[in-house]
């Protein structure tokens, strides 16, 4: 399925504004369908996992206590070119530069407080979805 799958995670602030219903259904009525999802609290570990490419950069402290601040929701999306459409959905990770209509304009505090995750390459997608979900729990 590369190409046609992306993973998403819909951050604490989000959720914790409520946004969380608006935010599925920008989704779905932008053609993708959700094959897979879960609410749920990261802990620090899993958190210090996930985003373990961020180790040794300087904000990587502030990062995990971010996502581990509350619940979150993680889901794999599908639609061809999955990863490229859900990126310009979500628009620029600082909201300030995101285009009009887009998650991050509508949704985003700031440039931590985004509201959204997106995979960056269909590779990062398949790691990504294969770190909150086995193969059983995917449709």
């Amino acid at each position: 399925m590369t190409g046609n799958q992306t993973f998403t995670i819909i951050k604490p602030c989000a959720v914790k504004r409520g946004h969380t219903g608006a935010i599925l259904a920008d989704i779905q009525q932008a053609g993708f369908k959700i094959s897979a999802m879960k609410y749920l609290q990261m802990t620090v570990t899993q958190a210090e996992a996930f985003y373990g490419i961020h180790k040794e950069r300087p904000f990587f402290a502030d990062l995990v206590q971010f996502m581990t601040s509350g619940p979150v929701v993680v889901a794999i999306l599908i639609r061809e070119n999955a990863v490229e459409e859900y990126r310009k959905l979500i628009g620029a990770t600082n909201p300030a530069n995101a285009a009009a209509g887009t998650i991050r304009k509508k949704y985003a505090l700031n440039v931590q407080e985004n509201a959204v995750h997106g995979s960056d390459s269909d590779e990062n997608a398949i790691v990504e979805s294969g770190f909150f979900f086995s193969q059983c729990e995917r449709f």
